[in-house]
């Protein structure tokens, strides 16, 4: 592993006590063939990325300081700006893992000293399966999307919370509107208590979206992914909201942004895919 300068490396280390490879979670690190794959999916990392994966795991549970990393992984010779060049490093390998630094589940960031690898390690000695063709597994990116700023896809899922929980409350605030276009003449106002029993739910869950986004809570995707039936459902049921205002707006405008709207459920999702790539959707 890189030129040897890490110091206090533990026996029971992959990396020391020859293991070829180090499996965490649902990831497994191929030491010798320097591979990082995903349930058998092989991920695109670059050498310097996983060269500070490595170092990291050879000394898991502790903190492997800044300065062990620069004379382990960046020769002295080498005139580059090694914080921007570690930060990087750092930050491409936790958004292959679809990892967080405010909630990190595999490399945590100790201030001013490092960083220290915290996922339970399941050392390997037989590598992972081969097709039977002989063939190497393909490479393959962490999902299908188009690579975005984490920001910009966790501020428009945002966004789009805040805008049912408008409709919500839009909806709530005029109530007695709501319950004009019912259906008085059968006695059973079913429009007035779909929005109140949606609108209750919805809030919450809305809520609870919002907050996860805002504090970039690490397991969001996944959480996300396993209520979406849910969402979509509701969603779908919001959708045909624009139709209350049918008097005001019209029918072309309400059926355009009822249309919109059905699409909407399907942007989150891919939204949520590309802000926490380590989700796997279950639809």
């Amino acid at each position: 592993m890189g030129r040897g300068t890490l110091t206090c490396v533990p026996a029971d280390s992959p990396v020391k006590n020859g293991s070829k490879i180090v499996r965490f979670g649902v990831f497994e690190a191929d030491l010798q063939a320097r591979e990082l794959r995903k349930s058998g999916r092989r991920l695109r990392v670059q050498e310097q990325p996983f060269s500070v994966l490595v170092a990291l795991i050879a000394r898991h549970g502790a903190i492997v300081t800044r300065e062990e990393l620069r004379a382990e992984l960046w020769p002295a010779d080498t005139f580059v700006d090694f914080d921007h060049s570690l930060n990087t490093a750092v930050n491409k390998l936790r958004e292959v893992l679809g990892d967080s630094a405010t909630e990190p589940r595999f490399i945590e960031t100790v201030a001013r000293r490092g960083y220290r690898f915290v996922a339970e390690l399941q050392p390997e000695q037989a590598p992972a399966a081969v097709p039977s063709n002989g063939t190497h597994a393909p490479v393959a990116p962490e999902h299908d999307l188009p690579r975005a700023h984490r920001g910009l896809t966790r501020t428009l899922f945002g966004l789009i919370q805040m805008m049912y929980l408008a409709f919500y409350i839009a909806a709530l605030f005029h109530w007695e509107d709501v319950y004009r276009i019912s259906w008085p003449n059968i006695g059973m106002p079913i429009v007035f208590i779909a929005v109140l029993v949606t609108a209750a739910v919805g809030i919450p869950l809305r809520c609870y979206l919002v907050s996860g986004v805002a504090f970039d809570y690490s397991r969001l995707g996944d959480k996300f992914q396993r209520i979406f039936l849910g969402f979509l459902v509701l969603d779908q049921l919001w959708a045909i909201a624009p139709f209350m205002l049918l008097n005001q707006i019209g029918f072309g405008p309400a059926l355009g942004a009822t249309a919109a709207l059905l699409y909407v459920p399907f942007a989150e999702r891919t939204l949520i895919r590309m802000a926490y790539p380590a989700a796997v959707a279950i639809i």
